[in-house]
């Protein structure tokens, strides 16, 4: 483990060409202090947890000292907001601060979140709130914990700048750990804007330093985008498994590693509802979450279009072609595991339609169905459904169906512990209700930091009991079901 001072840069990017972004220093803010780093991502870096609680670490990434080896770029990018082009964007709040590069070999980008403005602020003031950068702490946290892939956040530091938003908010800076913060939207700037060359280069980079076993493919940027294609159905399986509503998945904000990016006005699924629409600006419910699915084709083919220059169409079609199988293959294996069922059989398609149909008409929290299905042996389920008092009005239709459910289990041949083993693997009993968010956030802004520690400590293992910590993995409250959240950071 590194001192801050210790640690190894190597900033590949900001070595591109400066059509690439702007050089900018961020802005400081006044009496920086640390709010919560995660010991997690720490090791990620080789960091020395002990460096998050001295002064330096919060006056380096609040903008009021520097560090050697640090070279901050404003990455310039484009991308289609609810379906519409704008060419006006770019790290409009945010910076690129460097690469460390770990003893193996792994490179992580360090990127801060709130650091002031860039010539692609677009008349903001480039700051980020409390109350942002808590949600996207938390939730990157919560995605790592579930096994998804994400970007990850080193630690929140708040300060005593006034950031003004519906009302006065502490100004704060998110430090965001990543692979690679490349998106969908970095080749569409390259493409709208004829730089054909760069284009190239850019391609030219992500193989390099992230798909390195593409080099000597013989098409290697139709291997790229099929890449892209992959990893994404990927992500889009792991999301509806798990229940989470991104909310804004513009192509801005879809990353070409495949990872959940650009945390905003999420939700994860309290009651089942399979419209359900987290952003409270999403008036049209272009990204609700069922509609999470055919928009991530949509932004794949915004890339494909945008890689012209490189494919031929027949290669951008193979592709595109592809993702609608990977995404049902990912998504059936990770169903298939929420139940314990391994094996395939002519009645599954009707076991999972009934079940989703029961979870909607009678508005089932989501999470507390499949993690409370984890502790009932097979044996029981035909006399069980009291075991759901609290999340079902009808208990009659939820019967049949676990009737139906055990008499499937019947034809497995797998044991039915291992069934059971399977399925805590794969329901987990916490996860980041918007209800427990705000309360974490309310709690912050008042000085008190414990319930973001706790809710840390239980995002990290997400399927584990975790003894006193109960209350977090509850049935939310009504209140807590009908909170609106926006864009607003």
């Amino acid at each position: 483990m590194r001192k801050l001072t210790e640690l190894i840069f190597n900033n590949t990017y900001s070595e591109l060409p400066s059509v690439f972004g702007t050089r900018v220093i961020p802005q400081p803010l006044e009496n920086p202090y640390l709010v919560s780093v995660n010991p997690a991502v720490c090791e990620m870096l080789e960091l020395d947890p002990a460096e998050a609680q001295t002064p330096f670490f919060a006056e380096l990434f609040t903008g009021n000292e520097a560090l050697h080896g640090l070279d901050p770029l404003a990455m310039k990018y484009t991308g289609h907001q609810f379906g519409q082009y704008n060419p006006d964007l770019g790290d409009g709040r945010g910076l690129l601060m460097g690469e460390v590069i770990t003893s193996q070999g792994k490179k992580w980008d360090i990127h801060l979140k709130g650091s002031g403005q860039t010539p692609y602020s677009r008349m903001g003031d480039g700051r980020a709130v409390l109350r942002s950068s808590i949600r996207e702490y938390l939730a990157s946290a919560a995605m790592k914990g579930l096994g998804i892939r994400t970007t990850h956040a080193l630690a929140v530091l708040a300060s005593d700048t006034p950031v003004y938003r519906e009302k006065a908010e502490p100004g704060a800076t998110l430090i965001r750990v990543a692979e690679s913060h490349l998106r969908f939207g970095h080749f569409e700037y390259l493409f709208y804007t004829q730089q054909h060359t760069e284009l190239k280069l850019l391609a030219d980079y992500l193989i390099k330093h992230h798909f390195a076993d593409l080099l000597t493919h013989a098409t290697p940027y139709a291997a790229m985008f099929q890449r892209i294609v992959d990893l994404t159905a990927t992500l889009i399986a792991d999301w509806q498994a798990v229940g989470f509503a991104h909310g804004v998945m513009n192509t801005d904000n879809m990353s070409v590693l495949g990872l959940t990016f650009d945390y905003g006005p999420y939700g994860f699924l309290d009651d089942y509802q399979p419209g359900y629409i987290c952003n409270h600006s999403d008036y049209s419910g272009r990204y609700a979450f069922n509609q999470q699915p055919s928009i991530a084709l949509w932004n794949l083919s915004a890339l494909g279009y945008a890689l012209t220059p490189l494919l031929d169409k027949e290669e951008i079609d193979a592709a595109l072609h592809s993702y609608q199988s990977r995404l049902q293959q990912e998504y059936s294996i990770r169903m298939r595991n929420k139940l314990g069922i391994m094996e395939r059989h002519e009645e599954d398609s009707a076991l999972f339609s009934e079940m989703f149909e029961l979870l909607a008409n009678q508005a089932i929290d989501y999470t507390l169905f499949f993690r409370t299905l984890t502790d009932i042996p097979a044996g029981n389920l035909t006399d069980s459904s009291h075991l759901f008092s609290d999340l079902v009005n009808d208990p009659a239709p939820l019967q049949a169906w676990l009737n139906t459910y055990a008499k499937r289990l019947t034809l497995e041949q797998n044991n039915d512990a291992d069934r059971l083993a399977l399925m805590r693997l794969h329901n987990p009993k916490y996860i980041l209700r918007n209800y427990l968010a705000q309360q974490a956030i309310e709690q912050a802004e008042s000085g008190d930091y414990t319930m973001v520690e706790n809710l840390l400590t239980v995002l990290a293992n997400p399927y584990d009991d975790h003894p006193g910590y109960e209350q977090l993995a509850a049935k939310p409250p009504q209140w807590g079901k009908e909170l609106e959240i926006s864009c607003s950071s």
